[in-house]
């Protein structure tokens, strides 16, 4: 199959998109499948961000890329990027000629996906990946009509796929109580398994020696962005520190939110306990994991988070906020720990808990490994390859049926 594959979200941005819609390409190509990226042209600078050359990537064989005219839009990166739709992908996607069309966002390049599909007659799959009503929370401005259209014309926007999936079914409640028709399939995106795995105990007491961080050590992976609830871990970590004076707090990430933490550090006098790396890339961040002692995340706004996938395959414990898509993937007190929303006492004490308990760490680490290997990459890409397949076939026989 010729699959083409459409996304505001790519290389270099920091992104979980991004990074699984790659990790699913490559998958894709090794099965025989030709896969072609439309994506936003980024400047030097998005590159110099995240400390990456400024030239393009190669993701080997059957996988090609097409970077489309863009303009700086506001996001919590500083990276981010905006495709205008005014056709510049519709003539190489007519060259390409592929099977099937499918877009991971709903503008920019979602509405070229949405034109080239209609026009070249080519059947359109939609993925959602975000939670729009979880980001509305945290805008300055609250308009609420204005935010219940926009969720109206996201779910509208979907209603033209012939397929959609989403990673969680809080996010598919939300876009179905939005005017959404049909059937949604709840589909995990793909995790590299092979890039994070555990270390052996030699592995990971070298790791530990090179690492300016000490133990126990706390992480947080990802965007830093408001919605991510950073300043409840570090008011976390300020309590914990009280019992554990030793504690570190290791955070892997940038974005708009990176200044007011820093200050937030100094104030909680947390100067030397909290430690800023910046965005770490696939080998390094895979050993941030296997340095660690526990992860946490306390966003309220996920609709699966790659980076606690990534942790709980490193056979990590993982402790996240009871709302949205953490409800899903994180079984309390058998592959992590869940906390109330924004509530750091309480988030204290999960991280106590574990550090005063290695067996149960332990425990919840093994379980949370077992439970994420259903999501690996090759899993996930043989899942999508069938309903894309599937889809081929309802295509064809439905243009047989309308035949006069």
């Amino acid at each position: 199959m010729k699959i083409a594959i459409l996304s505001d979200n790519f290389y270099p941005e920091l992104s979980g998109i991004s990074d699984s819609i790659i990790a699913l390409a490559k998958e894709l190509a090794k099965l025989g499948h030709h896969i072609r990226f439309y994506v936003p042209k980024y400047s030097k600078k998005n590159f110099e961000i995240v400390n990456r050359p400024y030239q393009e990537i190669n993701l080997g064989k059957n996988i090609s890329i097409y970077r489309l005219p863009s303009i700086p839009f506001p996001g919590n990166t500083k990276q981010t990027r905006l495709v205008f739709p005014l056709g510049w992908a519709f003539k190489d996607l007519k060259k390409f000629a592929p099977d099937l069309i499918h877009t991971h966002l709903f503008f920019g390049v979602g509405i070229e996906a949405l034109i080239a599909s209609k026009l070249l007659k080519i059947p359109l799959i939609g993925t959602n990946h975000t939670n729009i009503s979880a980001f509305i929370k945290h805008l300055p401005i609250k308009l609420p009509a204005i935010n219940k259209l926009f969720l109206r014309c996201v779910s509208s926007y979907y209603n033209h796929c012939c397929f959609l999936s989403t990673p969680s079914q809080d996010l598919a409640n939300e876009m179905k109580k939005y005017g959404l028709h049909g059937k949604i399939k709840i589909l995990s995106n793909p995790i590299d398994l092979k890039s994070f795995k555990p270390a052996s105990s030699r592995l990971k007491g070298k790791i530990k020696k090179k690492s300016p961080v000490h133990s126990p050590t706390i992480i947080y992976a990802g965007r830093l962005s408001p919605e991510k609830n950073i300043n409840i871990l570090l008011q976390a970590i300020a309590i914990v520190k009280q019992t554990i004076p030793k504690v570190t707090l290791a955070i892997a990430g940038h974005g708009t939110e990176l200044t007011k933490l820093e200050r937030l550090a100094k104030t909680l006098n947390l100067t030397n306990t909290v430690k800023f790396f910046g965005t770490l890339h696939q080998k390094k961040l895979s050993q941030f994991y296997q340095t660690a002692d526990i992860f946490v995340n306390p966003s309220d706004a996920e609709t699966q988070s790659l980076t606690l996938m990534q942790a709980m395959a490193c056979e990590l414990p993982v402790i996240g906020a009871k709302a949205k898509a953490f409800l899903e993937y994180i079984k309390d007190q058998e592959t992590g720990l869940l906390i109330e929303t924004k509530n750091s006492n309480e988030l204290a004490k999960a991280i106590l808990k574990l550090i005063k308990n290695p067996n149960l760490s332990k425990q919840l680490a093994k379980k949370a490994y077992q439970y994420v290997q259903q999501f690996s990459a090759k899993k996930i890409a043989a899942k999508w390859e069938n309903l894309y397949k599937n889809i081929l076939k309802c295509t064809i026989k439905n243009n047989e049926n309308h035949k006069p």
